[in-house]
Parts: C-alpha cells; structure tokens; sequence
C-alpha cells in the first residue's frame, strides 16, 4: 500500500469486520501482512482522517487500536525514550505510568488467584483485591493531566482522533474499576454473597485495559510528545501539571529551564522543521502530510487578559448574569464597589443606589455590628470564608462572605455570594435520583 487513500480503504475493510463480530485475534491473523505495511505511528494519522470525514466512530476506533497495538506489540516493546531529564514533566507522568502499570498487573495477578479459589480462599483474596482497587483509583488523577494539560497540545497541531480514542480508554476504565470497586465494597460490608467467578473475569478485563493503555502511553504517546513539543510547553504542563498533584513522589523542582511557559493557543500550530528532525523516520512522512491545525484566535481586541482567560465587557455581565448566585463585591475601605444580578436565581434585593455604601449599611441596624465582626475575622486573615443560612420568605438562602486576596495573599476585598437552596433542600431525595457519576 503505497497511499493514504489504499490504506484508508484497508482499514475501512477491516472496521466493516469488527463491526460483523470479528475478533481482534481473528483479524490479526488474516490482515496482518497488510496491517504491517502500516507504520506504528502512521496509523493514528489514518485513523483521524477516517474521523474526520465522519467514516467511524470513536468506538471503531478502538476496537482498530486495539488490533493495530496487538500487530505491532513486539517492536513496540523495544522502544524506549533516552534523554528526558530527571523531574521533566514527562519523566515524572513515565513514572506514574509505571506505577499504574505494576499495579494493573498485581491486580490481574489476585483475579487470576480468585478465579481458581474455593469459597474458603475467595473472602481473603477480595479482601486485598479491594485495596488495590482503593490504590488503583489514583490512576484517575494521571489521565486528567493528560486529557487537561497534555492532549490540547496534539489538538492544537490538528491531531484530534490520538486524543479523543486515548480519553475514550480512560474513561471507561475509570468507570469499570469504580463499578467495581463500589460493588465488592458493598459485599463485603454486608456479607452479602458474591459471584466470585464473574468478579474475577471482570477484574482481568479491567486489569489488562489499564496495562493496555499504559503500554500505549509509554510507547506511542509519550515518544511522539518527546518528538513535538517544546521546552516552553513543557515548563506549561511542568506549572500546572505541579498544580493538580502526582500519584508518585515527585521533586517538581529537579528540572528548571529558563524559557517562558507556552500555553496551546500561544503556539503556531504546525510542525516545523527542527520537530520533523526529531521525529523517528517512520513518523516523519506522515507528520509532513498535511493536517488541519487549530487555528483558532481565542484572544481579541479590548479583552480583559485575566489569569485563567479571556473576556470582554459583554461576556463578562452575560456570564454574572447567567450565574445561580448574586454576588456583592466591597475593598478594602468596606465600601461596595460592584454587584450582580442573576437571571436565574435571586438573592436579596439591591441597586445601583448602593455603590459606594458602606457595607454594614447594607444590612438592617439589628445586624450591622454581626456583620462588623464577620469582616473584621476575614479582614484579619482568622478565616478565608464564613457561611450562613437564612431565609427570605419561603426561599432558604445561604449566604457565603469571602475574603478576596491578589496573587499575593494580600486583601483586596470582601465578596458576599448568594444562593438560593429552596429546591435543593426541599427536594433531596427527587435531586440524587438526578446524580449521574461522571
């Protein structure tokens, strides 16, 4: 196959397959000689012009993936990273991948051991199944760092489908490990008697898709990141990937490049010629081929340049307008400077007649001193924030009043939030029948 479009036309035989019921084992052995004509790392680029143009879904993506990484398992195998400095970003998310990995494997081992066990035997091994699915559950915080800070990167150069099948894994082995997790929990709290057999089978499916995609992050994602991003990159996913925490002891000051951060937007999305250099030879005719970049100017004239953003004057009162709260905002003199007004839920009655007011007068006398003593404990660091409860007729408000400091720590002001909690307090039990675990 000596074409994007023959191997398209390939792979779109193959999805035809799976989508009639063949088994990735199947299809490993009759297309292979075909399949390996397709490189490793050219066959997420494949895969995303399929989703572009709307061919598969993500769900027969995965089932390629599957079969894709099954073909090139043993070469892949063999490839290792070389030169990424102690405490770099990515040395520190190889680490937690590890991590992940040895406790995948120990998992598979104990459901092996459960699925031969008596009835004698089986309490025990759950027992320590359930710790280490309690322990496993970290794994959730090493994904949102790749789907948050990692995967805009790859987006922004116009790879969208490595991500998105990525996330898709992820998330559904979160999901299979809390079902599971909350289940033998439960058995085990209430004695209740348990299908060790199912269990056991369901626990070795989910311990090989988390060892699964540990091997993809190690051999596929992670040396492609080494081949595309750039030092200001990683000293971005280096700040705020130390802001969301590592699963693994991490000295996140081993590693100190003098280079300013680059966020996504911040960088022209193409792959230049020094990245290309970098690139493994296989991936470099594909990375050539033409993409469609993400483009898009998220800044604009007259923004406000905020830390986490960009907003203009109409966004801004739109947004305070669409919020479930009110909020009243006072400096450091106690005197109001700013309030909002929600067109979903109301708080307590203001206008514009009280910017400049003193913020105790805009209470009844009966409470001016209360008020007084709550700011003064803000003021004075004693508390970040004080909460109360009221009502106002039939509505139950609580009320939150928050101390407002700079990036410093130093106080600006005092912010008063609003909320009403009729609906939610009057009908808790109809609300949790609503809840839907993301």
């Amino acid at each position: 196959m000596s074409t994007n479009l023959e191997k398209i036309e390939a792979l779109k035989r193959i999805i035809k397959l799976l989508h009639e019921g063949k088994s990735v084992q199947e299809l490993k052995e009759q297309y292979s000689d075909l399949l390996r004509q397709v490189s490793p790392i050219e066959i997420p680029f494949l895969e995303q012009q399929l989703v572009r143009e709307g061919l598969v879904t993500v769900n027969d993506i995965l089932k390629l993936c599957d079969l894709h990484v099954e073909l090139f398992r043993e070469s892949l195998e063999t490839r290792t990273l070389q030169g990424v400095p102690s405490g770099h970003p990515l040395d520190l998310l190889m680490k937690e991948n590890d991590w992940i990995a040895k406790r995948a494997e120990i998992l598979g081992m104990y459901a092996s051991s459960l699925l031969a066990a008596d009835q004698a035997r089986a309490p025990g091994l759950l027992e320590n199944i359930n710790r280490i699915l309690g322990d496993l559950k970290k794994l959730r915080l090493h994904y949102r760092k790749l789907q948050m800070i990692v995967f805009p990167y790859l987006e922004r150069r116009g790879i969208i489908a490595v991500p998105r099948v990525l996330w898709g894994r992820e998330d559904q082995a979160i999901r299979k490990l809390r079902e599971l997790s909350t289940e033998i929990d439960s058995k085990l709290k209430s004695k209740e008697a348990l299908d060790y057999k199912n269990v056991a089978g369901r626990l070795l499916e989910l311990s090989r898709e988390i060892q699964d995609l540990a091997f993809r992050e190690a051999k596929i994602l992670f040396p492609a990141l080494w081949a595309l991003l750039g030092e200001g990159e990683w000293v971005a996913i280096h700040e705020i990937a130390g802001e969301f925490g590592y699963i693994v002891n991490a000295d996140i000051h081993a590693w100190k490049p003098n280079v300013e951060p680059v966020l996504p937007y911040q960088i022209k999305p193409v792959i230049t010629d020094e990245q290309l250099a970098r690139v493994p030879e296989e991936f470099r005719q594909v990375v050539a081929e033409k993409l469609v970049p993400d483009d898009y100017q998220v800044n604009r004239d007259g923004d406000l340049n905020l830390s986490t953003g960009f907003l203009d004057k109409v966004e801004l009162e739109g947004i305070f307008k669409a919020l479930p709260l009110e909020i009243t905002f006072a400096d450091t003199n106690r005197r109001v400077r700013f309030f909002t007004k929600s067109e979903i839920a109301e708080g307590f009655p203001r206008a514009k007649t009280i910017i400049g007011r003193r913020l105790e007068f805009c209470h009844p006398p009966r409470l001016e001193n209360y008020v007084k003593l709550n700011v003064e404990i803000l003021e004075r660091g004693q508390e970040r924030y004080r909460v109360f409860w009221t009502r106002m007729g039939d509505r139950i408000l609580r009320v939150i009043v928050s101390r407002v400091n700079d990036s410093n720590g130093q106080l600006v002001g005092i912010l008063e939030i609003v909320e009403d909690f009729t609906e939610i307090l009057n009908n808790r039990d109809e609300i949790l029948k609503k809840v839907v675990v993301l």
